[in-house]
């Protein structure tokens, strides 16, 4: 996408996705007929996991009209402020174990691999977060929620035809039964959710608080049967999996990116601890929990230029559902694909100058609000958006002011500079491609 863009210097450009026409959009104006004012046009994916892979075809990330709109209205109350807070305490206990997995791996490891520690931290805040099961990977290194994010991860033959054929060629899902998620994972994932359930008194059990997304997820079921509206096993254990498996690596990525750049970037760095440390002594000395790191400035001007340069996904698909006039010199057909090149427009000079330069300064509301709309989509835009777009930005939060607080970071010599990192080609998210470390000093 970044080359179709760079080379083309062009509000779009057409392109073919095997023998289908596809149009990229690289202007932000465009990108908000798309994404936005044109919305009811634009309302599905064109990726698809097929009517052979229940879990991967029904969750709210894949799935199409109408069954999106009825999940996107009950799921959307899941993640309200109110539910956030509740997961302050699971999310303070995570970040504390992750301080001390770093101060053990210091005196046991040579280098400590950045996107490991950050994988495994996610992996436990969003699986209990997700099924309530206790996962313990930060502190002993493995727990069964690691080891199914670690498969879905694992990138062979198979599961490259089966990613490629659902984003790209998706009439090949069906024929091939390819698959989202590997069916052993789904296998387990819903072995889990099947005990949790029957420990909890089972589907007909009246959800009075919501604990975890599992609770809220049986409380939506309830609420929608009172609607006579009905929803399957298979329908809420895709939410769960697509919950756990897509937050997992997107917020581990940008964490191991954020904690990279600060490294290489001194000023950057100290810049965050004094906000943290202000902050920790406006509070009377005691530690700043979730809630409070949200109200802060500075980090979530880091995590967001991390999210800049190193976004989760490149582009944002949709397909047209009616034949459309995009502008006076082009009416596209009923079919056609559309990708927004949201990693093109958040690269490029004329949106953000010097884009190869880590600069967090670039968000603090001052400048933000200077910033062009729809050249900055790291969750997307519009009704699609990202719906677990504030617990990522809470995760990534609390796992890198936990950092900062308590280590001092600094680049290790022979290693890549940021800009110089090569990015996996193999996986579904703009990941490394190489083991990145940093050196960790005791505050």
């Amino acid at each position: 996408m970044k080359q179709v863009y760079n080379e083309f210097q062009s509000p779009y450009v057409g392109m073919w996705v095997f023998w289908r026409p596809a149009l990229v959009i690289n202007c932000p104006e465009l990108a908000r007929k798309v994404l936005v004012k044109d919305h009811d046009v634009f309302r599905n994916r064109f990726l698809s996991s097929g009517k052979t892979d229940p879990i991967g075809g029904l969750n709210i990330f894949t799935v199409n009209d109408p069954l999106w709109s009825f999940l996107r209205r009950r799921l959307t109350t899941l993640f309200t402020a109110a539910k956030l807070r509740s997961l302050n305490g699971l999310l303070t206990t995570k970040s504390g174990d992750l301080v001390m997995r770093i101060k053990e791996d210091m005196y046991n490891e040579d280098t400590i691999n950045l996107r490991t520690l950050c994988s495994d931290f996610t992996t436990d805040v969003i699986g209990e977060a997700a099924f309530g099961v206790t996962s313990e990977t930060v502190k002993t290194g493995d727990s069964l929620m690691r080891r199914i994010t670690r498969e879905f991860a694992n990138f062979n033959l198979h599961r490259g035809l089966c990613w490629s054929s659902i984003f790209f060629y998706p009439e090949l899902v069906d024929i091939f039964r390819f698959s989202l998620f590997p069916k052993d994972t789904v296998e387990v994932l819903r072995h889990i959710f099947r005990t949790i359930i029957e420990q909890r008194g089972g589907y007909d059990k009246e959800v009075k608080e919501c604990r975890d997304l599992l609770d809220a997820l049986l409380k939506l079921r309830q609420e929608a049967a009172a609607d006579n509206e009905e929803i399957s096993e298979d329908l809420l254990l895709a939410q769960a999996a697509i919950f756990l498996v897509g937050g997992f690596d997107t917020s581990g990525v940008t964490l191991t990116w954020a904690v990279y750049e600060l490294a290489w970037n001194p000023a950057c760095q100290e810049k965050l601890y004094q906000e943290l440390v202000d902050a920790k002594q406006k509070n009377d000395g005691k530690d700043l929990d979730p809630s409070a790191l949200a109200d802060l400035t500075y980090i979530n001007c880091v995590i967001k230029e991390a999210l800049r340069k190193f976004p989760s996904m490149g582009w944002l698909d949709r397909i047209a559902s009616q034949d459309y006039q995009l502008d006076d010199h082009l009416t596209i057909p009923k079919g056609t694909v559309i990708y927004v090149n949201a990693v093109g427009m958040q690269q490029d000079a004329n949106h953000f100058p010097e884009p190869h330069v880590y600069n967090p300064d670039r968000f603090l509301p001052e400048n933000e609000r200077k910033i062009n709309p729809y050249t900055f989509m790291p969750f997307g835009e519009g009704p699609r958006g990202c719906i677990g777009k504030r617990f990522g930005y809470q995760t990534v939060r609390c796992g890198l002011a936990s950092i900062i607080m308590n280590y001092e970071l600094r680049a290790l010599p022979n290693t890549p500079k940021p800009n110089d990192c090569h990015i996996e080609k193999n996986g579904l998210f703009l990941g490394p491609d190489e083991k990145l470390s940093v050196q960790f000093i005791k505050r």
